[in-house]
């Protein structure tokens, strides 16, 4: 082919701009997605074994990305969890360990009474969108908030943009317009919630694909109502096998719903040319319900873990966490390092550059490294839950180090011992076996409680054991500031 001087001229100066434009993408701050799922257990993917339940887009972010086998929620329910997010500080220290609407809950004949809790993130708190933005990040918040009513919404917490995010904890129906009965946004007749928060999602993700953006996608999904599409339901319904104790059809169509915002998002991603410079990180807010039966079905199973939502044991906060970060993460790698959701805010602002100085009231631990990498030290991870949960939980605390985990319980001031390399079921408690390491961690986990001015709860005068979790009137939580 022969090429006159003028047709050189403009393909040589095509690939200057084309170079230029790629020296900038290389140069700008990587693009930070967090799509975070409601009450989805660790054994609910495809990646993690589940055979029943279909996640073919989580199962390709898995095998792009890095999954970290021992993620976990800040906490076994949501609100905490969410704070722990936003700010990368304990649940304990914030004050902030109920879900919202049952920070008033009072059980006035239990063992112990739980302590009041926040109604809201306060302002004060430096939420990671804030940081973001402070680097020039375009932010959105797009879904659950259950951090807080008017004065206390995404708005006024970093996000620049924001939908469907409001003290809300879960929506009364998947389906519009019936959803706006609880959810503050609009929808088309028959439009299933999950997809029209990822239709936003797209949308902003196309309208700043020239700038850097943070990207929260935080779901109602797969928290109950429990409600599918019909046709998905169907499918389901015809796949289960009761052998298997994940069989509830209607529950694996919400898996699936949401599994397909997975990929729509990926898609959107690399519609825009931005996938290759988006660092997105996929995890939930604490683990699968399991302790309860939605329409005299058990929603999921979280086996081999015990328990679910709720609850401190593993099934209650394990949580399925992947990370894609391309040129950065290996694809198909897996770390064993624990990361805990209040590790995400230090993570996220390592990655986008903010200033050091600007983490440094934060709990959490980068784990940048790891995504690199790079092998984090053996370090003590903590949970404080002080609560009587929906899902007959006890008040409790947690630690884990290295594949030890302790469980303290308020009510009596007994602890149980797990080894979790041995035993990720926790069925054999070894605190009578090992009295040493026991008392060690406890030590270490009564010293953390305090140095966080963690709340426990007290003793109860007024103990019934035939009406212990009748609720009652009583002081309401004390407001946030």
């Amino acid at each position: 082919m022969r090429m006159n001087r003028r047709s050189f001229l403009h393909l040589t100066g095509a690939g200057v701009v084309g170079a230029k434009v790629a020296a900038a993408q290389k140069r700008r701050r990587p693009n930070i997605v967090l799509i975070l799922i409601d009450d989805y257990g660790w054994r609910d993917t495809g990646y993690n074994g589940s055979t029943f339940y279909e996640t073919p887009n989580l199962d390709r972010l898995a095998r792009e990305g890095m999954v970290f086998t021992d993620g976990y929620s800040a906490s076994p329910v949501c609100s905490p969890t969410r704070a722990a997010i936003m700010t990368g500080k304990y649940p304990a220290r914030l004050h902030l360990t109920a879900h919202l609407q049952g920070a008033s809950n009072r059980y006035l004949h239990t063992k112990v009474l739980q302590p009041n809790t926040r109604l809201a993130l306060p302002l004060e708190e430096v939420t990671i969108a804030e940081l973001l933005r402070e680097q020039g990040y375009r932010t959105a918040c797009i879904g659950k908030w259950h951090l807080g009513a008017k004065g206390f919404l995404p708005s006024e917490q970093g996000f620049d943009v924001s939908y469907g995010g409001d003290e809300a904890g879960s929506t009364n129906n998947f389906f519009y317009p019936a959803w706006r009965k609880k959810v503050n946004l609009e929808g088309k007749p028959g439009e299933y919630l999950t997809d029209r928060l990822t239709t936003l999602a797209e949308e902003f993700i196309a309208s700043n694909k020239d700038r850097p953006f943070f990207l929260y996608l935080p779901h109602f999904a797969v928290h109950t109502p429990i409600e599918g599409k019909p046709e998905k339901v169907k499918k389901y319904d015809a796949k289960a096998r009761r052998e298997d104790p994940q069989n509830y059809g209607e529950y694996a169509a919400m898996v699936e719903s949401m599994d397909e915002s997975v990929g729509r998002v990926m898609a959107a991603l690399e519609a825009v040319g931005v996938a290759e410079n988006t660092l997105v990180l996929f995890s939930a807010d604490n683990g699968g319900v399991t302790s309860l039966e939605w329409k005299g079905r058990p929603v999921t199973s979280n086996l081999p873990l015990r328990l679910g939502k709720g609850h401190v044991y593993e099934g209650g906060i394990r949580v399925p966490t992947v990370v894609r970060w391309p040129g950065v993460t290996k694809a198909g790698s897996r770390s064993g390092e624990p990361v805990v959701s209040y590790d995400y805010a230090p993570t996220l602002a390592e990655v986008a550059g903010v200033p050091r100085e600007r983490v440094a009231q934060m709990d959490g631990r980068s784990f940048a490294g790891a995504l690199r990498g790079r092998a984090g030290k053996t370090r003590d991870v903590f949970w404080h839950y002080p609560h009587y949960s929906p899902q007959l939980g006890r008040p409790a605390a947690a630690m884990r180090n290295g594949e030890d985990k302790l469980i303290l319980f308020f009510e009596d001031s007994r602890v149980e011992l797990y080894n979790l390399r041995e035993d990720m079921g926790e069925k054999r408690d070894l605190a009578k076996e090992q009295p040493g390491k026991a008392a060690a961690m406890r030590k270490r986990l009564e010293a953390w409680l305090a140095a966080t001015g963690a709340q426990i709860p007290v003793k109860n005068a007024n103990y019934d054991a035939a009406r212990e979790l009748v609720m009652g009137e009583a002081t309401g939580p004390v407001p946030a500031k």
